[in-house]
C-alpha cells in the first residue's frame, strides 16, 4: 500500500502543444504494472480547453467544480457540471475544457495501453468549434 499525502504532488502547467489557454494538472495516480490506471485532476481557466484527442482504452471525466464543455467531431459541444460523469469510448475524437466564462475542474481517468500510451493528440480545437452553441 502507498499513501500519497495531500499537497505533496505538485501541480504542473499543461503542455501548450495539447491545450489552449492555461490548464493545470495534478497527478492523482499512475498505478504500477500490472495495473494500467492513470488519473489527473485537471483545472481549466475560463476559455481553456484540450486539443482534439482520442484514448486507446477510453476515458472517464468526472466534473468536480465549475462549468465545462465536452465536444465530439461534427457536433455541438455539451455542457458539463459538478457531479456529471462522462464516458468517452476508445478512439472517439473529442475535446473538453472550461466555458468562456467559468473555470472547470475535472478528474480525468484513463488506462494505458500495452505500450504505455494513454492519449493520441491531434490538432487544436478551432475557436469556431469551441464557440459553437452547446446542445
Amino acid at each position: 500500500m502507498e499513501i500519497i499525502t495531500a499537497g505533496t504532488t505538485p501541480d504542473r502547467l499543461a503542455k501548450p502543444d495539447w491545450f489552449t489557454g492555461r490548464v493545470w494538472q495534478t497527478p492523482v495516480v499512475e498505478a504500477p504494472a500490472p495495473a494500467r490506471v492513470r488519473a489527473l485532476r485537471v483545472s481549466f481557466e475560463p476559455g481553456a480547453r484540450t486539443a482534439w484527442h482520442t484514448h486507446p482504452l477510453g476515458q472517464t471525466l468526472h466534473v468536480l467544480s465549475g462549468v465545462g464543455l465536452v465536444g465530439l467531431r461534427d457536433a455541438a459541444p455539451r455542457v458539463i457540471r459538478p457531479g456529471d460523469t462522462v464516458w468517452i469510448p476508445p478512439g472517439e475524437e473529442h475535446w473538453h475544457g472550461a466555458t468562456p466564462e467559468s473555470m472547470m475542474c475535472h478528474l480525468a481517468i484513463q488506462e494505458a495501453d500495452d505500450d504505455g500510451q494513454v492519449a493520441d493528440w491531434l490538432e487544436q480545437v478551432s475557436d469556431s468549434d469551441y464557440r459553437r452553441a452547446p446542445d
